[in-house]
């Protein structure tokens, strides 16, 4: 079976009614011609959505669908997933939104990772883009809207090849059940539902119906992924492709003096070295080769000399001094808040913290595959931002968008490294295409990097400094606060920048902070320029926001002499009822305040949302022979609807333990005169299996639509376990990861 998809644009008029939430307007509507085989193609754009897709609209004219439904004649039905599937489970719970409101047979579904395409945009982001824990969020309305509209054209075609009324045709199980016993296939149906007209309105099913929706989905792709067949991007061979394996500068932006390639073009199997460029305005050298041992072996025999001279050489102990100082004054204004009351406060805390670079280090290194020739240009590449990389790679080989096939494929995790502003991997690897082509080669090459590439490689979460100083009153009440960020800017520089740099703050840096407490916080931070290549990192400012906020708290609780559960119920304000809720829950299935812990034990709070998400966590933790140990975790999540408690269940797991991995020392990235010192697992730390706690996820039950999942469970793991350790150690600890010796 072979799926054509469109990429022809398409406008039609606007209908004066659409019943489903967050209706949908004709002008997105498209009705695909049979594909091969037959069966029913139906997509839709969706035309709302937050801040960066009211940007691209006020220029758009023409809407394309973003998504596919196919329905294949021998009953199957494939779910176009928009989005890559790195891990998160999209491939499972986008499909079941689609077969809820199709009434599909689930055992007949599955998910397919879309092209590159206009029609695959986020709806609410406007451009194709697997991140800020948005796939379910932005998608839950659309895609179910896709299944419903479907079953709505599969029974008008059923009532009209039985001529009985519409409202008489039912469905159950991919089938179509008539009045009089009347019995059809979907897939036997799916060419005259072909036919029939895309119903501009819908009605979705009350929650109460749902057969898939909130209940726990085992995942589609579990079984491949066991068993070794499922293919991943470092998987993938294109036809007689050849590997290449890129010497990059050892300071980000640096340029290659001169280099002797004799030695690396003695090894058998190495077929090209040249020159090329790499990220940064820096260049390299490219080793090519039939496979990637040779490739490697040839890049270390490579003799290079660096030219430095031009680029800003960065040392962490240098840079963590100057922004320690540079804390201490005033930066632009974030928050603001009467700070007056802080020289006569009854009590004062003060605290400065330090948070290091940190690399996304997923399982599978960054990787792509080229085909480059002089009319186009194929890549296969598990890409988190198919439209920005899409264009890039394009304005690299010379070429327009529609000229570029960008093949998602599965990847091996990311954390936001495959979601880069600058695409910096794919032209980099369209730039060593482009060589091999002026060389006489016309293979395609694949770029591999090794895992000591992937940690040097920069686009670190950035390092961070932030100074508090909270003013309390006789009773424990906040009464003054004075907060100021110093680090750099993700956004600055992107295609975001207007969007989400207001007034020369960095939304990103001072995202959480405040929140949810009522608190009278005057918060500024310092925006400052470094020459290390910094990005979003899993749940992106809360990273670092979510400690600070919460080990405060808690502080400010003890100074108080209040229960820290208490003490933040105290100040969650009124906007803050589903923290209250993820909270009470935690609490409740722990057993805290009510369930004595064995001896050298203490419990952990922290509370924090990010992604719409609230996430609360009470752990368990105990401090032996001066190393930290967590035991268990209890999360309690508000994400509104559960779309796959399994899924939730899931990230909630593996959020914390990244989130763990952060307290580990060796959890940091740190550079000295401008060369990153970490190179590979032995000297840059992952939690690890021996490190994971028992956690236990509980979810608020909840029908309004689903809030982001990917990262939310990422930020308050820290916090509870820096505030557990206070109460074994009586030793506040303000930096990451956890120094028990210095604290």
């Amino acid at each position: 079976m072979r799926i054509e998809w469109m990429q022809q644009e398409t406008q039609v008029d606007t209908p004066k009614n659409v019943e489903a939430a967050g209706g949908v307007s004709r002008r997105g509507f498209m009705k695909a011609g049979a594909v091969a085989g037959g069966g029913l193609v139906l997509g839709f754009f969706l035309p709302t959505g937050g801040r960066f897709a009211q940007a691209q609209q006020a220029q758009a004219k023409v809407y394309q669908p973003n998504a596919f439904l196919h329905i294949s004649t021998d009953n199957r039905v494939t779910v176009q997933v928009n989005r890559l599937e790195f891990g998160q489970g999209v491939q499972t719970s986008l499909p079941m939104l689609i077969a809820e409101e199709l009434d599909a047979d689930w055992s007949k579904v599955n998910g397919a990772l879309a092209p590159a395409g206009n029609q695959y945009k986020d709806p609410a982001f406007g451009i194709q883009i697997t991140g800020g824990s948005g796939s379910i969020a932005h998608s839950y309305i659309q895609y179910r809207e896709i299944g419903a509209r479907a079953r709505a054209m599969l029974i008008a075609a059923a009532a009209e090849q039985w001529k009985v009324p519409a409202e008489q045709v039912r469905t159950s199980r991919s089938m179509l059940l008539g009045p009089a016993g009347q019995k059809a296939s979907y897939g036997s149906m799916a060419d005259a539902a072909m036919r029939q007209p895309v119903p501009a309105s819908v009605k979705l099913k009350d929650p109460k119906d749902f057969q898939f929706i909130g209940k726990p989905m085992k995942r589609l792709d579990a079984a491949v992924k066991s068993n070794g067949k499922q293919q991943f991007g470092m998987d993938f061979k294109a036809p007689n492709s050849k590997v290449a394996v890129v010497a990059r500068p050892p300071v980000f932006g640096a340029k290659v003096a001169k280099f002797d390639a004799s030695k690396a073009k003695a090894i058998k199997g190495v077929i090209e070295v040249l020159p090329v460029s790499t990220d940064r305005g820096g260049n390299g050298v490219v080793v090519i080769a039939d496979g990637y041992w040779p490739a490697k072996m040839g890049r270390d025999a490579l003799v290079i000399e660096w030219d430095t001279s031009a680029v800003e050489k960065v040392s962490s102990s240098a840079q963590m001094a100057s922004y320690k100082a540079l804390a201490q004054q005033a930066g632009k204004p974030a928050r603001k808040a009467d700070t007056s009351k802080l020289a006569g406060a009854a009590k004062k805390i003060s605290a400065v913290y330090e948070f290091p670079y940190l690399a996304h280090t997923p399982m599978e290194p960054l990787n792509c595959v080229v085909d480059l020739r002089a009319d186009g240009c194929t890549v296969w590449a598990g890409s988190q931002f198919q439209t920005i990389d899409q264009g890039a790679i394009a304005a690299t080989a010379g070429l327009k968008p529609e000229q570029v096939v960008l093949n998602t494929m599965m990847a091996g995790g990311g954390f936001g490294r495959r979601a880069v502003p600058s695409s910096d991997y794919l032209v980099e690897a369209v730039n060593v295409a482009k060589v091999w082509r002026a060389a006489g080669k016309t293979e395609p090459v694949k770029v591999i990097w090794s895992r000591e590439d992937d940690i040097k490689g920069g686009y670190y979460r950035p390092s961070h400094v932030h100074r508090a100083d909270l003013g309390l009153d006789d009773k424990g009440n906040i009464v003054a606060w004075d907060h100021v960020i110093v680090g750099q800017s993700i956004i600055s520089g992107t295609p975001f920048e207007a969007m989400m740099v207001k007034d020369g703050i960095d939304a990103t840096m001072v995202e959480g902070m405040g929140e949810p407490y009522e608190v009278p916080l005057n918060l500024s931070a310092h925006t400052v320029k470094a020459n290390v290549p910094v990005l979003w990192w899993r749940s992106v400012g809360s990273t670092h926001t979510a400690f600070v906020m919460e080990t405060l708290i808690d502080e400010a609780a003890h100074a108080a002499g209040m229960d820290p559960v208490a003490y933040r119920k105290k100040l969650i304000g009124e906007k803050g009822k589903r923290h209250l809720a993820a909270l009470d829950l935690a609490v409740a299935k722990s057993g805290y305040g009510k369930k004595a812990l064995p001896k050298g034990q203490a419990w952990g709070v922290a509370v924090h949302e990010s992604f719409n998400t609230a996430i609360a966590y009470v752990v368990v933790a105990s401090v032996k022979n001066g190393v930290p140990k967590l035991h268990k975790v209890t999360a309690g999540v508000h994400c509104n609807q559960a779309v796959n408690p399994l899924t939730i269940e899931a990230q909630i797991q593996g959020a914390a333990l990244m989130g763990l991995g952060m307290t580990l020392p060796g959890a940091a990235i740190t550079l000295k005169d401008g060369v990153v010192e970490q190179q590979n697992f032995s000297d840059y730390t992952l939690a690890r299996m021996t490190d994971m706690p028992v956690i236990d996820v509980h979810i608020v039950p909840s029908n309004d639509p689903p809030t982001g999942m990917g990262e939310p469970g990422l930020p308050p793991l820290a916090p509870a376990f820096a505030n557990a350790l206070f109460k074994l150690t009586g030793k506040r600890l303000r930096k990451l990861p956890f120094d028990l010796a210095s604290a």
